[in-house]
């Protein structure tokens, strides 16, 4: 058993949902933007742009609600695991915990790019 607080743990697994939930809201906005403005006079590239975009935004909305999910799932099993070892950790619960860490940084950094692309295609068609 890992002498790590499970309350620790899942407050960090809030504050990651929490987060997704604000980028699900905003790459749906933005979506909702690349279809305004796909339906403006666009060059045979600025359209190929809208739809690598907008396949992108797809993708992207569909792993934030997985790992998500995954959070989630992670949370209730370790809200489990307080009434059934005092409090602590298991290991194999904390490795999944570092491991959905991973996966949550590394979605943070693909949403960023994907963000800055978006702005940067909005800002060639002015």
């Amino acid at each position: 058993m890992v002498q790590v607080e499970i309350s620790q743990l899942s407050a960090e697994c809030t504050s990651w949902r929490e987060q997704l939930r604000n980028l699900k809201e905003e790459f749906t906005q933005d979506e909702q933007k690349l279809r305004q403005v796909a339906g403006q006079p666009l060059t045979k590239e600025q359209l190929q742009d809208v739809e690598h975009l907008h396949n992108q935004f797809h993708i992207q909305l569909i792993n934030i609600h997985d790992l998500k999910q995954a959070i989630k799932g992670h949370d209730r099993k370790m809200s489990f695991e307080r009434e059934a070892f005092n409090g602590l950790v298991n290991e194999d619960s904390l490795a999944t915990h570092e491991t959905l860490q991973g996966e949550y940084h590394s979605l943070e950094e693909t949403l960023s790019g994907l963000r800055e692309e978006f702005n940067n295609f909005l800002t060639s068609l002015r």
